[in-house]
C-alpha cells in the first residue's frame, strides 16, 4: 500500500472521528455556527505562530491556533453577555474580524517572500496529502486527548448540554466543565482544519452529528454513530481522492459526509422525511376513518336505529372528497367496521364501538374545555374535532376522573360509554 495514501487515510480518519464526537455536543447545544466561527478564527493564530517561530512546526502552529480559538470563543461569549448583540451577530463579528486579520497576516508573509509560507495555505483550504508522520503522531495524541476528555467529563458535558441549572444545583464545577469543553472543541477544530481547512471545518464538526441525531434518541449511540459516519466519510473521501487524479481529500470527505447527512434526513426510520410523510398520511387516513365512523354513529343516535347512508348522504352531512371517501369506505369495509347494503353503508358491532369511542372523546374534550378552561360552548367544536383523534386511553381515563364521570356534554348530548 502506498505510504502516502496510508498516512492520509490514518490522519483523516483520526481527525474526522475525534472532531465529530466533540462536535456532537456543540450541535446539541445549538452552537453549530460557533464551530464555524472558531475555525475561521484559528487562521491568525496559525500565521502569527509561524511569524514568531520562523518555521512551520506542527506543534507550534497548533498551539497558536489553540490560543486564537480560545480568544475567539470567549470573545463571542463576551459580546453575547456584555452587549445587546444577538448570538448570530456576535458570531459573525468575531468570524469576520479574526478571519480578515488572518488573511492580512498571510498577505504580509507573501510580501516578505518567506519560502516556508507555502505550507500555510493548507490551514485555509486543507491539504491532507501534506500530512507527515510527525503530524500523524501529533494527531493521534490529540485524538486520544479528545476521546479521554469526553469520557472523563461525559456526565458534565451531558448536563451542560441538556440541563445546566440542574448541574449547578447538584454542585458540579460548571466553570471547569465549560472551560474543558471549550478547549476540547478548539482542539477538535484545530486538528480538523489540517484535512478540510477552515472553510469546510463546520461540515466536519456538525454534519456527522446532524446525520446521527435523526437515527437515535440515545446520546452514547449518537456519539458512536457520528464518529462512524465521520470515519467512514474520511476513508471514502481519501480513497476517492487517491483514485481520481488531482482531487483534494478534504472536499471529498465533506461531500461524503453531506451524502450521509441528506440520506439520513430523508431515510431515517423515525425522523426521516419519508417516514414523517408516511406517518402523516397514516394519521390523515385514520382521521378520515374515525370521522366516517363518528358520523354513522351520530346518525344512529338521531334516528334511534341502525342507520344506512349512501355516499351522497354522507357527503351531504360532512364535506369530503369523493375519491378519499370512497377509499375510506373500502378500507372500513375490509376492516369489518362497516357493511355495504347495496350502496348504503352501516356500522357493524365492531364499527359501532369505534364510532362510540370517537364521539365519547369528542364530547369529553368539549366538556373539559368549558368546565376547566372556561371556553364558550359555541367555540369548542374545532378543538374537539382535532383532539378526538389523539386522546389515548390513559388520557381518556384521566378526563373521566377529572370530570366526575359526566353523562352529558356542554350541548346536553349524552356521552356514550362502552356498553356491557
Amino acid at each position: 500500500m502506498d505510504p502516502v495514501f496510508l498516512k492520509v487515510l490514518v490522519g483523516t480518519t483520526l481527525l474526522a472521528a475525534s472532531s465529530s464526537v466533540v462536535g456532537a455536543f456543540s450541535y446539541l447545544k445549538g452552537q453549530s455556527l460557533v464551530g464555524d466561527a472558531i475555525a475561521h478564527a484559528l487562521l491568525p493564530g496559525v500565521v502569527l505562530a509561524f511569524i514568531l517561530g520562523g518555521i512551520r512546526n506542527s506543534s507550534f502552529l497548533i498551539l497558536g491556533a489553540l490560543i486564537s480559538g480560545l480568544l475567539a470563543h470567549y470573545g463571542i461569549g463576551y459580546l453575547e453577555n456584555k452587549t445587546k448583540l444577538k448570538s448570530d451577530t456576535a458570531v459573525s463579528l468575531v468570524l469576520s474580524t479574526f478571519f480578515g486579520f488572518g488573511i492580512m497576516l498571510m498577505s504580509y508573509i507573501q510580501r516578505t517572500g518567506q519560502g516556508q509560507q507555502a505550507g500555510l495555505e493548507r490551514f485555509l483550504l486543507g491539504k491532507a496529502a501534506a500530512i507527515t508522520m510527525q503530524d500523524i503522531y501529533i494527531f493521534s495524541a490529540l485524538a486520544l486527548v479528545l476521546i479521554i476528555g469526553v469520557g472523563l467529563f461525559y456526565k458534565g458535558f451531558q448536563l451542560m448540554t441538556f440541563n445546566e441549572d440542574f448541574a449547578h444545583a447538584i454542585g458540579l464545577p460548571m466553570p471547569l466543565i465549560r472551560f474543558t469543553f471549550t478547549v476540547l472543541t478548539v482542539l477538535a477544530i484545530t486538528i480538523g482544519i489540517q484535512t478540510v481547512g477552515v472553510v469546510l471545518m463546520a461540515a466536519l464538526l456538525i454534519t456527522p452529528s446532524a446525520a446521527a441525531r435523526v437515527w437515535t434518541n440515545s446520546l452514547p449511540a449518537m456519539l458512536a454513530l457520528a464518529a462512524s459516519f465521520a470515519g467512514v466519510a474520511a476513508i471514502m473521501g481519501t480513497y476517492i481522492s487517491s483514485v481520481l487524479p488531482k482531487m483534494p481529500t478534504g472536499p471529498w470527505v465533506v461531500l461524503v459526509l453531506a451524502f450521509f447527512g441528506f440520506s439520513s434526513l430523508l431515510f431515517a426510520p423515525k425522523r426521516g422525511w419519508f417516514s414523517k410523510q408516511r406517518r402523516a398520511k397514516a394519521n390523515q387516513r385514520k382521521t378520515i376513518r374515525e370521522n366516517v365512523l363518528k358520523l354513522l354513529f351520530q346518525q344512529e343516535e338521531q334516528r334511534g336505529l341502525p342507520a344506512l347512508l349512501s355516499i351522497e348522504e354522507i357527503q351531504g352531512i360532512r364535506e369530503m372528497r369523493l375519491d378519499r371517501l370512497t377509499s375510506t369506505l373500502k378500507e372500513l369495509k375490509n376492516r369489518l367496521l362497516i357493511i355495504d347494503h347495496g350502496g348504503s353503508y352501516g356500522l357493524t358491532e365492531l364499527g359501532r364501538g369505534e364510532g362510540r369511542r370517537v364521539v365519547r372523546l369528542h364530547r369529553l374534550w368539549e366538556l373539559y374545555l368549558t368546565e376547566r378552561l372556561g371556553m364558550a360552548a359555541d367555540h369548542i367544536h374545532p378543538q374537539a374535532e382535532t383532539m378526538e383523534h389523539v386522546i389515548t386511553p390513559e388520557i381518556e381515563e384521566l378526563l373521566v376522573k377529572e370530570l366526575g364521570n359526566p353523562e352529558v356534554d356542554p350541548h346536553q348530548s349524552p356521552i356514550p360509554y362502552e356498553e356491557d
